[in-house]
């Protein structure tokens, strides 16, 4: 049983850090959350209340949650106290060694400290520790607050036991988290979603097809399914048999470079760096961007209440 009204610190308070407060709040945690830039500590409050609204909480749950939620100007007097930190910096391996640095210093003894990061190694980023068994990664998933999955990963250092304890508290927040016993980079999820995005870039470098039509074979398709059917449960279903006649006849054929893409090292050199810029592998209004993200964010809370 995970205890309520413990004292969780948030280390950012960015797109990924909003949301990793509300969830935890919105769980029935104290979450004391600060960011060094003003207007980001400034706006936060109100960030939550608009990912909520969007989330179709009422203003009863709102108001709820930012009860559990103070913000603090220091990560000194953020950490003070505290049960659980989880730094939400941008993924730069100095900034957040330093930010864990400060932490450590501040922070008490037995508190657990989890980093957020997509594909940075944890271990090197809490080497520096002094107390390395309290340290574990959590790679929430943007936006965080919408996406189920949390990867919990563990390093050579890491206390079973905080490992486990992370990964209660997060089940208890309504997250869907993994184990991941080995520290590699990208963890489970992004090994994953680069290998399929390697093939992707390479299928339009290769004039096999358009953009387009790559992205509209995974969405028309084999990514219909993805949702309630993960790629072991439908080699099952198929039977390891045929899979591995696929195997056979199209294994030798996919993109096995080590390295990027050049195709998508020209795009990033010419500054066509997606919706950003309004050209990426395709181009972008600033109108057909803001409807992607809107159609993306409906999606998600829309799915989310069909599997529940």
């Amino acid at each position: 049983m995970v205890a309520k009204k413990q004292k969780i610190a948030v280390i950012g308070a960015g797109l990924m850090g909003h949301g990793i407060a509300l969830t935890l709040a919105k769980a029935g945690q104290y979450v004391a959350i600060t960011d060094p830039f003003e207007k980001a500590r400034s706006t936060v409050a109100t960030r939550i209340r608009q990912s909520m609204q969007a989330m179709g909480d009422d203003e009863q749950v709102i108001a709820k949650a930012l009860k559990m939620i103070e913000i603090f100007d220091s990560t000194a007097g953020a950490v003070h106290s505290v049960d659980v930190v989880f730094e939400a910096a941008p993924e730069k391996l100095e900034l957040k060694q330093t930010i864990f640095a400060e932490i450590e210093a501040h922070a008490p003894e037995n508190c657990i400290l989890a980093s957020n990061t997509s594909v940075m190694p944890i271990t090197q980023i809490m080497s520096k520790l002094r107390l390395k068994n309290r340290a574990v990664g959590t790679h929430w998933w943007n936006p965080p607050h919408l996406i189920p999955l949390v990867e919990v990963v563990k390093t050579e250092w890491t206390d079973p036991a905080v490992a486990q304890a992370t990964f209660d508290l997060l089940a208890d927040a309504g997250k869907t988290p993994v184990m991941v016993d080995k520290d590699v980079p990208g963890f489970i999820g992004n090994r994953l979603q680069h290998a399929l995005w390697r093939e992707a870039i390479s299928l339009v470098e290769n004039g096999i097809c358009a953009a387009e039509d790559v992205d509209t074979v995974v969405k028309s398709c084999f990514g219909r399914r993805l949702a309630v059917l993960g790629p072991l449960e439908n080699a099952d279903l198929v039977g390891t048999d045929l899979t591995l006649d696929i195997h056979e006849n199209v294994l030798h054929d996919l993109e096995s470079r080590k390295g990027p893409s050049p195709y998508l090292e020209k795009l990033v050199a010419e500054g066509r760096l997606g919706m950003k810029s309004g050209e990426g592998f395709r181009k972008w209004t600033p109108q057909e961007a803001d409807a992607t993200r809107a159609r993306v964010a409906s999606h998600l809370t829309k799915l989310g209440t069909i599997l529940e």
